[in-house]
C-alpha cells in the first residue's frame, strides 16, 4: 500500500517513533513501519484514526486492553512494546514481523492438505490459549491477523485491540456491532457479546478456508454473510475436497468448533488445541476413519439435539445503511447489525446433519423394562392357605434379595466403569508444565515434579538466551500421560558462523568455503591485479573471523590477473627513447648492439616482440645500431685500374672509376681516390678511383 500523501510518514510520534512507511489501512486504524529511535529497532505502530480516540471511556478501555495485551508473553503472539497518544490519537507499538500472512498462503496455495492446515492452525491456537488463560478474547481472528515470518514462525497479531474497539462501539453507537464479517461468530451478530468460544468459531472458519480455498458463507452484501452465519451451518470441508482427502473425524472437528450454538463448541482455544492434536495424530497415522474420535467430537452437538435452534428467538434484523458507514480494522469489510427481530429458519441444521452421520443408539426396550421391573412393588394377593402364603413370602424375599444383589452388582459395575473411564480419559493424564524460558536444569526439575520424563534438543534462536527453553511438545497446559516423555527445544543462542579467510584463495575454493560455513555469496566483481593470480580472491566484504548470521551475503573481489599492456614498435627509432618508454610501460628491456650499414648509430635495428600485448614485467629485446664498420681506404695511387679495383674489393669497398677532369692522358693509372687514401669509410661503401 502506498504511503503517498500520508501526513504521518516522516513524523516522529512522541519524539521517539519515526514513521517510515504505511503498511496497511483499515476502517479504524492504520499500521505503519517505524523506527524506535531510542532503541534503534524496527517496529510496527498502529495509530487510531482521528476521532476514535476522542471519547474518554474508549481511551481508558483502549489503554487497559493495550496493557493487558502487553502482558501476553508467548512465541506465537506479536509482542506489544508500548502505547501512548500523539496529538490526541492513541497508538500501539508492536513487534515488526517481516514475512507474509495466512491470507497469502490461502491466495497462493489453498486448498492445502489437512496436515498442512492443522500445522498452520496449531500455533494460532497456542497463542489464543495463552490469551484465554489470561482472560483476554481476541475477537478478530482472521487470516490477515496471522503472520508468518521469513523464518517460518507463526504469530497472531492485534490482541486487545478488537476488545477495546467493541467496548467503544457499544458505548458510542448504542448497540451497533462492528467486526470482520466473514469470520463473525453468530453470538456477536445477535448480542454483540463474545467470549473464548467466539475465537474458537473464527479459528474454525480460517481452518475451513485453508482446507477448501473458499469461505463457508458468501453473499452479495456483508449483511447477507452475517445472516448466513446465524442461520446456516458451516458445510463439511469434504464436500469441496477430493474424495478421501478429508476424513470424517476432520469434518466432525469443523462441525464442533463452528457450531452456531456456542455451548456446542469447545470451551476455549486450549480445548480446541487438544482436539486438533488428536485429529493431527490420527492423520499422521494414516487413519481414513476413526469412529471413536468422530463420536468424541460429535458428542457436544448430540447433547444439544433437543434444544431450539440457536438464534431462533434472538436474531436481529439487519440494517444495510450503517454498513456503508462502518469499515473493518484491517483488510476485510465489516458489518453493522441492529433493529427488531428478523425472520428465522425452521431448525438447527448443524445438529440434524451430525445426528444423521453419527446416530446415537437409544437404550434397549428390554433394558428399560428390566430397570423398571426392579423398582416395581409386589402385587397385593388374596388370602390363601398358610403354607402357600409363607411360600409366597419366601419367594418374594428371595426376589427382593436378588433385586438388591443385582442392584449392588450394577452399582459396583457402574463405579468400576466410571473409575476405569476416569482413569482412561483423565486419571492417567497430567498437565504439561510451562517450561519456556527455563534453563535446561530447571526444566528437567519441573518435568520430574510433574511425573514426566523430558528429552532435550537444541536449536538456534535470535530471541531466546542460550541455554533457555524455546518451546516444548506438547505445549504448556496440554494433556499428557503421566510418565510419558515431553520434548523441549533448548536455545543454542543466535545462529552465527565464522567468516573464513578467503584472500588469496581461488574463486572455486572461496565459494565452497562460504557454502560450508552456511554463508551466501553476494556480489562478485573482478579487477586487474599485478600481484595476484587470475581468479583468486583479492578482497571480501566481511572480516575474516567475524561471526555472521546464517546466509549473510559476502561480496568478493576477484583478480583478473595483470592488466595487459600494448607493445609499441620502436624499430628505426632512438634506442634510448625506446628503452625509456618501454620501461615506463612496465616492461623489462634487454638491449644488445650491432653494426649496421643501413641503420644509423643509436637507432633500433630490431625489437622482439614488436607487436601485440604483454603484461607488466615481460621482457622486450632491443638491438641498438652501432652504425657501419669503418675501414681505412688503401693507397692505390699510380696502380693500374684493375689492380686498384682488386685492392679495394679486398678491403670490402665497392669501386667507381672516373677520369680526371684535367690533364687526362688515357694511360689507366690511378691519380687519387675519393675518399682519400688513409681516411676511414664504411665497409661496403663506394670508393671512386680517378685515373689519368
Amino acid at each position: 500500500m502506498t504511503s503517498l500523501g500520508d501526513p504521518l510518514v516522516g513524523h516522529v510520534l512522541d519524539g521517539r517513533y519515526q514513521i517510515i512507511q504505511r503498511l496497511a489501512r483499515g476502517g479504524m486504524a492504520t499500521v505503519y513501519q517505524a523506527v524506535d529511535t531510542r532503541l534503534t529497532r524496527t517496529v510496527a505502530v498502529k495509530v487510531m484514526h482521528v476521532g476514535l480516540g476522542d471519547d474518554a471511556e474508549f481511551a481508558r478501555k483502549f489503554d487497559r486492553e493495550a496493557r493487558a495485551a502487553a502482558r501476553l508473553s508467548h512465541p506465537n503472539v506479536v509482542s506489544v512494546f508500548d502505547q501512548g497518544r500523539d496529538n490526541g490519537r492513541p497508538y500501539i507499538v508492536m513487534e515488526y514481523v517481516e514475512g507474509m500472512t495466512v491470507r497469502d498462503v490461502i491466495s497462493r496455495e489453498a486448498p492445502v492438505s489437512a496436515l498442512r492446515a492443522l500445522d498452520l492452525i496449531e500455533p494460532v491456537l497456542n497463542a489464543l490459549a495463552c490469551a484465554h488463560d489470561a482472560g483476554l478474547v481476541h475477537r478478530d481472528v482472521k487470516p490477515e491477523n496471522v503472520l508468518i515470518s521469513d523464518r517460518g514462525q507463526i504469530k497472531v497479531a492485534d490482541f486487545g485491540l478488537a476488545k477495546a474497539v467493541t467496548a467503544q462501539t457499544s458505548t458510542a453507537t448504542a448497540g451497533l456491532l462492528i467486526g470482520t464479517v466473514s469470520y463473525l461468530p453468530p453470538e456477536l451478530v445477535i448480542s454483540g457479546k463474545a467470549g473464548p468460544r467466539s475465537d474458537v468459531y473464527s479459528t474454525g472458519v480460517v481452518l475451513f478456508e485453508l482446507l477448501t480455498g473458499r469461505k463457508p458463507h458468501t453473499g452479495e452484501t456483508p449483511i447477507q454473510v452475517a445472516y448466513a452465519h446465524v442461520h446456516n451451518d458451516v458445510p463439511p470441508p469434504s464436500e469441496f475436497a477430493a474424495p478421501g482427502t478429508i476424513p470424517p473425524y476432520l469434518d466432525a472437528l469443523l462441525a464442533c468448533v463452528t457450531a452456531r450454538d456456542p455451548d456446542a463448541r469447545p470451551h476455549d482455544a486450549r480445548v480446541m488445541l487438544m482436539q486438533v492434536r488428536r485429529v493431527r495424530a490420527a492423520l499422521k497415522e494414516g487413519l481414513h476413519d476413526d469412529p471413536e474420535l468422530t463420536q468424541d467430537l460429535t458428542t457436544p452437538l448430540l447433547g444439544l439435539q433437543d434444544r431450539p435452534a440457536f438464534g431462533d428467538d434472538e436474531l436481529a434484523a439487519v440494517d444495510p445503511d450503517p454498513f456503508s458507514r462502518a469499515q473493518g480494522v484491517d483488510f476485510e469489510p465489516t458489518t453493522t447489525v441492529t433493529g427488531p427481530a428478523a425472520d428465522r429458519p425452521a431448525g438447527h441444521a448443524s445438529a440434524q446433519r451430525v445426528l444423521t452421520r453419527v446416530p446415537v443408539s437409544p437404550p434397549s426396550p428390554s433394558r428399560v423394562s428390566a430397570l423398571a421391573g426392579s423398582r416395581r412393588r409386589p402385587a397385593t394377593t388374596s388370602p390363601v392357605g398358610t403354607d402357600r402364603l409363607q411360600d409366597q413370602h419366601r419367594r418374594q424375599r428371595r426376589n427382593r434379595w436378588r433385586g438388591w444383589i443385582a442392584l449392588v452388582l450394577v452399582l459396583m459395575l457402574t463405579v468400576l466403569a466410571a473409575t476405569a473411564g476416569w482413569y482412561l480419559t483423565k486419571g492417567r493424564y497430567t498437565t504439561a508444565p510451562a517450561l519456556t524460558a527455563m534453563t535446561q536444569d530447571q526444566a528437567a526439575a519441573a518435568a520430574r515434579e510433574s511425573s514426566l520424563n523430558i528429552a532435550f534438543h537444541q536449536a538456534f534462536s535470535e530471541t531466546v538466551a542460550k541455554g533457555s527453553v524455546i518451546s516444548t511438545d506438547p505445549a504448556a497446559g496440554s494433556r499428557i500421560e503421566s510418565g510419558a516423555t515431553m520434548t523441549a527445544v533448548v536455545s543454542k543462542g543466535p545462529e552465527r558462523y565464522a567468516m573464513p579467510d578467503l584472500v588469496g584463495e581461488s574463486r572455486t575454493d572461496a565459494l565452497a568455503a562460504l557454502k560450508k560455513q552456511n554463508l551466501a555469496v553476494g556480489k562478485v566483481s573482478e579487477t586487474w591485479d599485478d600481484t595476484t593470480a587470475k581468479d583468486h580472491v583479492l578482497r571480501a566484504s566481511q572480516r575474516a573471523g567475524a561471526r555472521l548470521k546464517k546466509l549473510t551475503p559476502v561480496d568478493l573481489t576477484v583478480s583478473r590477473g595483470p592488466k595487459p599492456i600494448d607493445i609499441v614498435d620502436y624499430t628505426g627509432k632512438s634506442a634510448t627513447d625506446a628503452q625509456k618508454a618501454l620501461k615506463k610501460a612496465g616492461f623489462t628491456v634487454k638491449e644488445t648492439t650491432r653494426h649496421s650499414g643501413s641503420v644509423a648509430a643509436g637507432l633500433v635495428i630490431s625489437q622482439s616482440p614488436d607487436k601485440g600485448n604483454g603484461k607488466k614485467g615481460d621482457t622486450i629485446a632491443l638491438v641498438r645500431s652501432l652504425g657501419p664498420v669503418l675501414v681505412t681506404v688503401p693507397n692505390v695511387r699510380a696502380m693500374g685500374l684493375q689492380a686498384a679495383t682488386r685492392v679495394m674489393a679486398d678491403r670490402g669497398f665497392k669501386v667507381a672509376k672516373k677520369p680526371v677532369s684535367q690533364n687526362f692522358l688515357g694511360v689507366g693509372f690511378v691519380a687519387y681516390t675519393d675518399p682519400r687514401s688513409g681516411t676511414k669509410a664504411p665497409k661496403g661503401s663506394t670508393v671512386t678511383l680517378y685515373y689519368v
